[in-house]
Parts: structure tokens; C-alpha cells; sequence
């Protein structure tokens, strides 16, 4: 990963039942090319992981939702995990935070359950991604052209499967947010 992205923020929207490894891994790579990373989330204080089939470590949240503004950062991580997405898009902030994201033309990366809260926004139509298998109906239903890949890049927008795709998703994500923005991500 040679890209450096000196001077770009990267919000990473999460609350409690995250993935663990969904959030710290990307969130270091990011961090390993001199990207700020700054968890949001409706909570005030702090998330608990989910780490695999039990919770995990807490992590501090540095910006709450309700204070945060898309135009405060250049891209938009969405780590999975089965609760955090779930929960998210029942929170119409959370949703209207993702939707602008794209009405601006910023890349965004979701991995694993990541994508559903993107269902919510309404940004999937005649879009090329992939997910956990679970979700695959969801979001061909909601009008996204879903394939079984490791890491699929739409124009922008960067999704993979599962925390085994993570090394393949990390490369493709600092290389979309390199990038900056694009006319196809907006909506």
C-alpha cells in the first residue's frame, strides 16, 4: 500500500455489536498512511466490538453523530458486524450522514453486514458490490448488482465480504480514498 493520504479524514461509522476486526484493521491501515480516522457514533462515550462470537473490546468514540457533518471528512469507513448495521439504519441521522456521503461524490468502503445501512440510504441502485451472503437478497432486492468477490470497487464506492477479505479490502479502500471524489458516487 504506497498511497499516502496525508491530510485526508476518514470517518468510521459504528455503534455497539461492531465487528471488531472490521474496525481495527482497516482503521490501522488507514492510520499507516497517514490518514485521521475518527470513530462516529450515536453513543457518547464509546462502542463495544463484537469479536466473533462474543463482545470485545470498547472503543472511545471521538465525534458523536448528532455533532457530525459529512463535509468534515473526505471518505466514510462502515465497518459490519450483525447488530451495528442493523441498529444504524433505525437512526435517520445515521442514514442522512451516509446518504451524503454520496450526494458529494466521497468514496466510501463497507465491509461484511456493512452494506445494509447503504440499502437504507437508497445508494445501491444499479450499483456493482458484495457483502456477507446473508444480505445478498437485501440488497438485490434494493436494486444492487451483488457478486461473490473478495473486494469489489464500483466508481468509488468499495465493499467486501467478510474479515477474511480484509487485507484485500484495506489496499482497495486506501486506493479509492486516494482518489478523492467521484461523479458516479453521487446519487
Amino acid at each position: 500500500m504506497a498511497a499516502n493520504l496525508d491530510g485526508k479524514k476518514v470517518a468510521i461509522l459504528v455503534t455497539d455489536g461492531f465487528e471488531q476486526s472490521e474496525l481495527e484493521e482497516p482503521r490501522a491501515a488507514l492510520q499507516a498512511v497517514n490518514a485521521e480516522t475518527f470513530v462516529v457514533s450515536p453513543n457518547a462515550d464509546a462502542v463495544k466490538s463484537w469479536d466473533k462470537d462474543r463482545f470485545g473490546d470498547v472503543v472511545k468514540v471521538d465525534v458523536r453523530l448528532e455533532t457530525a457533518g459529512s463535509d468534515d471528512y473526505d471518505a466514510l469507513m462502515l465497518p459490519g458486524g450483525v447488530m451495528n448495521p442493523d441498529k444504524l439504519r433505525q437512526i435517520p441521522k445515521a442514514v442522512e450522514f451516509v446518504r451524503a456521503f454520496f450526494d458529494a461524490g466521497k468514496p466510501v468502503a463497507a465491509i461484511c453486514h456493512g452494506p445494509q445501512i447503504l440499502i437504507e440510504a437508497d445508494v445501491v441502485v444499479g450499483r456493482r458490490l458484495t457483502s456477507y451472503p446473508s444480505i445478498k437478497t437485501d440488497l438485490m432486492n434494493a436494486g444492487a448488482k451483488w457478486v461473490d468477490e473478495k473486494v469489489v470497487v464500483d466508481e468509488g464506492l468499495v465493499t467486501s465480504r467478510k474479515p477474511d477479505d480484509l487485507a484485500a479490502f484495506n489496499q482497495k479502500m486506501i486506493e479509492e480514498f486516494g482518489k478523492g471524489l467521484r461523479a458516479r458516487q453521487t446519487t
